[in-house]
């Protein structure tokens, strides 16, 4: 009867550790500790990518941050990442003119429509 209190014990630290090992890990992610862990936030970042086939891209990446930035051009499979060029930091490249979604396209058509008939 003695082994009966230590056995409901043991079983009731094990369910409190179970339970704290997902409010740890939720803490982690909300605090943003668990990103970037080892390494600098912000120190790396995707400048433009280009795909080339299935499985593979062209892929432009800043690292460093002030004036030890450079940018790595790598090209990307499935199997490999290999650097094909480093230059220094260049001018954002041109972003492409945002096109007007189908309602706005539409919604025009149909003005020019409804003058035209009246």
């Amino acid at each position: 009867m003695s082994q009966s209190p230590s056995l409901g014990l043991m079983v009731m630290w094990f369910l409190v550790v179970l339970a704290l090992i997902p409010v740890t890990l939720w803490v982690l992610k909300r605090s943003g500790m668990a990103q970037g862990m080892g390494s600098q936030a912000g120190a790396m970042r995707t400048v433009a990518q280009h795909a080339l086939g299935p499985g593979q891209r062209l892929v432009t990446v800043e690292v460093g941050e002030g004036e030890h930035r450079t940018w790595l051009v790598l090209g990307v499979t499935s199997n490999s990442i290999q650097t094909l060029h480093t230059l220094p930091p260049q001018a954002e490249p041109a972003t492409h003119a945002v096109q007007p979604g189908f309602a706005t396209l539409l919604q025009q058509i149909r003005q020019r429509g409804g003058k035209g008939q009246a």
